[in-house]
């Protein structure tokens, strides 16, 4: 049962009647959510809108047979405003938030070796199917950038990873040997996930997708034959993103 914990959302509730009616219908049993934030990030650039985080917290709180929240994101160690980040996110999600540092993977960019046609520096941003299809020139006049790149003192380029794939999917797995959880919401659109979606699926669980148009893989999209629900975040927005932006 939906039931508001401050007065905005109370005053959207009634607005967006039919929207928290279609959760309630969704969110069956006890509810356990799940949110890949290094997935979901990116998706603001897309709607053109960003998540609150207290709102979204206060917003799924409102229901209450939702029991957990996990919340899954990285820290730049030595960076202050992403630490400062960290423990704000804490403040939120309390022992809901997992969080570990964040990769720093400096890749090479040296020319000093590299032919002009030669796809070597290339294979590490740019996937060799498509490579392939670049003309000789097109290789060419990206392999020169590189060799400007150095020229002014750059022979790497940093690369930062944080996934959270195998924790997410184990956590989600061990709730379900648990039996604490009937529903389980994901925000996330990524591959990774659909052999974790597909076994809780068989297994005669519930899963939700909670993401944006286009931003979902084939992968998790074919899964919508064997029972998989996708929900447009954007039917949210109004509870969850900030207030200036409604």
């Amino acid at each position: 049962m939906f039931k508001p914990r401050s007065e905005r959302i109370e005053g959207l509730s009634k607005k967006f009647a039919q929207n928290i009616i279609a959760l309630e219908e969704i969110f069956q049993g006890n509810v356990g959510v799940y949110i890949d934030y290094a997935n979901v990030r990116p998706w603001a650039t897309k709607l053109g809108w960003n998540i609150d985080l207290h709102r979204l917290k206060t917003f799924l709180n409102s229901f209450d047979n939702i029991k957990a929240i996990k919340f899954y994101d990285g820290i730049l160690a030595g960076d202050v405003k992403s630490v400062r980040a960290g423990k704000d996110k804490l403040k939120i999600f309390k022992a809901g938030f997992i969080s570990k540092p964040v990769k720093i993977m400096k890749k090479s960019i040296d020319h000093t070796s590299i032919k002009e046609f030669s796809p070597d520096l290339l294979e590490q941003f740019i996937r060799k199917c498509l490579l392939l299809k670049y003309k000789l020139e097109t290789i060419e006049y990206l392999n020169k950038r590189f060799k400007e790149m150095n020229s002014n003192g750059i022979y790497y380029l940093e690369d930062r990873k944080c996934n959270f794939d195998v924790e997410i999917g184990t956590t989600m797995m061990l709730d379900f040997e648990h039996g604490a959880t009937d529903t389980f919401i994901l925000w996330s659109g990524d591959s990774d996930f659909a052999d974790v979606v597909s076994k809780l699926l068989l297994a005669g669980k519930k899963v939700i997708l909670f993401a944006t148009a286009r931003k979902v893989s084939k992968e998790l999209n074919d899964l919508q034959t064997n029972g998989l629900l996708i929900y447009d975040i954007q039917k949210i927005r109004e509870f969850i993103c900030w207030v200036n932006q409604i």
